[in-house]
């Protein structure tokens, strides 16, 4: 009977696995097209988190100068002058350039995964505080993840890098409203509204809505930074809603309407608490919440995108008002 039992379990779990995988996959593949050819191998890795026997990547013992990049959407990720050998048997780097990773704690709570920031693709795991360099962390990267490009560091990132697209996320009660003003704004590429910051997979609007999935309605802000700043974008947010309303946002009453930013690195986060210093101490109470962006964002359902364009209509609780 306990046999059954426990064989029953095992096949629940690997089918829950399964569909985790399979959404995962979906949700990088739709997100982020690729016309790269990658081998089955290379798939399992990047899309199912799968590692590569150590001693056995091309790039682990590898130093030319140049530029790597994501396998899945050539993003620029490392520069060579940041690779070191860890003795580990997978590429390792002490640093990364600036906003191209993003650490995901694993569910066991033991390690911290690092993916892509631009389309999610699995690359390996950060480690802190081992001492084998000065900067003290060591990106410990699957060769399966990634490309290389031996073009000067210096023509990469003036030609690629300062041009690629980045992310920023931000909630402020509705996100009609949000991403109806970021669209207006020059050098934004593109606004999807979604939900972020909870543990449900995957979620509906009316999880989000009735089922406690911790989730806060957001926008993803896909921007080009030579046209426009991190900065300009924290600016605006702050002046398109009430950053001061601690339990939604007008009307929209529910912890899914709380204002808060999910920021990306560091840089972010500093920039973000020096913009809320200038608005406290203008006397403005601000309760915007920073969190680390590190869960994923899920697109909300169709019909919530471009809600405002599609019915001709205005925000009916977001406006401009000018605080910087």
């Amino acid at each position: 009977m306990f046999k059954y039992i426990w064989l029953l379990g095992v096949v629940f779990v690997f089918i829950i696995f399964a569909k985790e995988t399979k959404v995962r996959n979906e949700n990088l593949i739709n997100k982020n097209v690729t016309n790269k050819n990658l081998t089955e191998f290379e798939k399992k890795v990047v899309f199912e988190k799968a590692t590569e026997r150590p001693f056995t990547g091309k790039y682990n013992k590898f130093y030319k100068d140049g530029v790597y990049k994501c396998k899945v959407c050539d993003a620029a990720l490392y520069k060579s002058d940041s690779k070191f050998d860890s003795g580990s048997g997978w590429p390792s780097f002490d640093d990364a350039i600036e906003g191209a990773i993003k650490e995901v704690p694993d569910k066991d709570g033991m390690r911290v995964e690092i993916v892509c920031a631009k389309c999610g693709a699995h690359l390996g795991h950060i480690f802190k505080g081992e001492k084998m360099t000065d900067k003290n962390v060591r990106h410990c990267v699957n060769s399966a993840s990634l490309d290389f490009s031996s073009e000067k560091e210096s023509e990469v990132l003036s030609s690629k890098v300062k041009k690629e697209e980045k992310l920023a996320y931000f909630a402020g009660g509705c996100f009609w409203g949000v991403e109806y003003h970021f669209e207006k704004l020059k050098g934004v590429i593109s606004a999807t509204s979604g939900y972020m910051g909870g543990h449900v997979d995957n979620p509906t609007y009316q999880q989000v809505s009735y089922d406690n999935t911790g989730h806060l309605e957001v926008v993803e802000i896909k921007y080009n930074p030579a046209e426009v700043s991190y900065e300009t974008l924290a600016k605006l947010f702050f002046e398109i809603h009430d950053p001061t309303q601690a339990n939604g946002q007008g009307p929209d009453i529910g912890e899914q309407y709380k204002s808060a930013i999910f920021y990306n690195t560091d840089g972010e986060k500093e920039i973000l608490q020096k913009l809320i210093k200038i608005l406290k101490d203008k006397k403005y109470k601000v309760v915007t919440k920073l969190i680390k962006a590190d869960t994923q964002f899920w697109d909300a359902e169709e019909y919530h995108q471009d809600y405002y364009k599609k019915h001709n209509k205005k925000p009916y609780c977001h406006a401009y008002t000018k605080r910087f």
